[in-house]
């Protein structure tokens, strides 16, 4: 059960200029749900992409890598849920590649110009035969305010479809962001999520869409844990349609791309949080604040090696204050030369650790009390500097083994 999460209101969910979604119900695992999604995008769109650097990537990941370096346009994304495509080899690789040549006969592209995304059971061959079958339907249902229907139908394990939207203004011109995401396990990303989509009607030099991309990725999906695992399908998209009739954002220090990238983090964090709120059996979502780092790269890791600990994750699902575990987890980052003896650290409002040692002031019943809540906050101070960082996790719980042992049946 989802920890405070409910479904986007499909009216809340803004349509992007440039863009139309359809889906349709190919029966690529299960019969009778929707887990084929088309994303069409118009000529001149910008697209960039970050994913899993799992060694083991699933063949869309390389046909998407693939597909972008050529370095011509994209005009469609396709995701099929319930088969991952990977550990397929070569069979795989051409499966991802005959989708990709459906898609561009019926949008009349070239093949290069579909990405091709998959998520579910690995070691499987992926039936492309239903894909192919089901790519018509997707094509009749193409429609812009359809995010809340594509947001379902990308869905494995999944409780609540996630979709987040936002409007700003870029020298008084309104500009929408819509995105959706999916991922509940098997996640740890590392520059990128489970499947994550965002598109905006913004207009965006294409030679800045990669570093967007990645400053966004950074700021939001690379902070969220559920188990500490990377998937091997791990893939984050980025789409610009460019009709907003604002003047191009071609410089990274404009202080139009600056006020835009906050936008796109402010809902990729949102989808980013969902991720974690939905955790595979999911009772707690834990926010990890790391502060007083030297770098933001130590605070990362501090903040990661707390939210990936089984031991802390199962204690937070007990309500069990054992919180020798969050001291272990700190030390297990790695941080050179870190002086135990300046460490603070606080369970909400209570003050646990002080100067590297049980507060004074600490009273178990505090700590438990804390625990019970259904929303953690962790803030820890190393006392080495001005950095910081943010990560969301939540606790491990019986229905996380669970769903996990029952996969695949």
């Amino acid at each position: 059960m989802a920890v405070n999460l409910v479904a986007e209101s499909p009216e809340n969910l803004y349509a992007i200029d440039g863009l139309e979604l359809g889906f349709a119900q190919a029966g690529v695992r299960k019969a009778n749900r929707r887990d084929l999604l088309l994303i069409s995008l118009a000529p001149g769109s910008a697209v960039a992409g970050v994913f899993t650097e799992n060694s083991f990537a699933a063949a869309p990941v390389q046909v998407c890598r693939r597909h972008l370096a050529a370095g011509g346009p994209i005009r469609a994304l396709l995701v099929n849920a319930g088969n991952a495509n990977c550990g397929t080899g070569a069979q795989g690789l051409a499966a991802a590649q005959t989708c990709c040549e459906a898609v561009a006969r019926l949008l009349g592209c070239e093949p290069t110009a579909v990405l091709p995304f998959s998520t579910g059971v690995i070691l499987e061959p992926l039936p492309v035969d239903r894909v192919v079958a089901g790519i018509p339907d997707c094509v009749a249902t193409l429609g812009a305010a359809r995010w809340a229907e594509a947001a379902s139908a990308i869905m494995t394990t999944d409780t609540v479809p996630k979709a987040r939207s936002r409007r700003l203004a870029l020298g008084g011109v309104p500009v929408a962001i819509t995105g959706i995401a999916k991922g509940v396990g098997m996640l740890q990303p590392r520059m990128a999520t489970m499947l994550a989509y965002l598109a905006t009607d913004a207009h965006v030099a294409a030679a800045l869409m990669p570093r967007l991309v990645r400053e966004v990725a950074d700021a939001s999906f690379n902070r969220v844990s559920v188990d500490g695992d990377t998937s091997t399908n791990d893939s984050f998209i980025l789409m610009a349609t460019g009709r907003a009739r604002h003047p191009v954002i071609d410089s990274a220090a404009s202080a139009q791309y600056l006020e835009l990238r906050a936008a796109l983090i402010a809902v990729a964090a949102e989808l980013a949080q969902a991720i974690a709120r939905d955790g595979e059996g999911a009772t707690k979502f834990i926010t990890v604040v790391v502060e007083g780092a030297a770098s933001e790269d130590e605070a990362h890791r501090v903040a990661k090696a707390i939210a990936h600990s089984p031991l802390v994750k199962t204690a937070f699902f007990a309500s069990d204050p054992n919180l020798g575990r969050l001291l272990m987890a700190i030390g297990n980052a790695g941080i050179a030369g870190l002086a135990t003896e300046r460490i603070q650290l606080y369970l909400d409002d209570v003050e646990v650790i002080a100067r590297g040692e049980r507060a004074a002031s600490y009273m178990e019943a505090d700590g438990a009390r804390v625990m019970k809540q259904a929303e953690i906050g962790i803030r820890v101070n190393l006392g080495r500097g001005t950095a910081q960082c943010t990560v969301w996790t939540c606790d491990f719980s019986y229905d996380y083994v669970k769903i996990n042992a029952e996969y695949r049946t």
